[in-house]
């Protein structure tokens, strides 16, 4: 049994007001975002795949990587896709003092140039999706716009196959919906199956590709 929602209950997003779960919007628009890059292995790839489809996305990169890889997060910004912090060494809020965790993303963001969504805002996921409500709060008075989700693909899940992470994430998208997939070794078995066919799949049912 699954140990996380693909579909994120209108209860807990009504609940969390405060973060972005999905867009509101009537028009045929998903926002695919992709997390814990970028790496030199799959973030290329991630990005050859958008540009076939011509989609744009978001990607929440995790500090350290941009150190690593400048060449690869430049090719991002080449895209012309938006950008989110996704702190420093990829820490769990819930696990960590709420001070070196704002100075950990802080550290990321010097990294990131400034680099904001398409609202004007510096947008923040949170690793896991678990923040505390006092580090929330104080990223958005630093003018952060924290970015949750509406369906998680599950494409890190190794016991998930490739079919049925592509049906779920498919049968669980809709207007506005915020997709989350990672690009990044642990997922790419899924990924690899699952990115090519989402994208195919809405393209021809009308929809565009947006990012954040």
């Amino acid at each position: 049994m699954r140990s996380y929602l693909v579909k994120t209950p209108r209860m807990v997003q009504n609940f969390f007001r405060n973060y972005s779960w999905r867009i509101k919007t009537t028009k045929k628009e998903v926002y695919l975002t992709f997390d814990d890059g970028p790496v030199p292995d799959f973030t290329p790839w991630v990005l050859k795949t958008l540009g076939r489809y011509k989609a744009q996305a978001t990607f929440f990169c995790v500090g350290e990587n941009i150190k690593k890889f400048p060449l690869i997060y430049q090719q991002i910004k080449d895209g012309g896709h938006s950008i989110g912090n996704h702190t420093f060494n990829h820490l769990q809020g819930w696990k960590t003092p709420t001070s070196k965790y704002i100075k950990n993303i802080l550290k990321t963001e010097s990294y990131l140039n400034n680099e904001k969504g398409q609202n004007g805002k510096k947008l923040f996921r949170p690793p896991h999706g678990r923040i505390r409500p006092m580090q929330a709060k104080i990223l958005r008075k630093k003018g952060y716009k924290i970015i949750m989700w509406d369906v998680l693909s599950g494409d890190f899940d190794q016991s998930l196959s490739k079919k049925e992470c592509l049906e779920h994430t498919i049968k669980h998208i809709k207007n506005g919906s915020i997709v989350v997939f990672h690009d990044s070794d642990k997922s790419f078995k899924n990924l690899d199956y699952v990115l090519p066919r989402v994208l195919k799949h809405f393209t021809n049912e009308g929809y565009k590709f947006k990012s954040l």
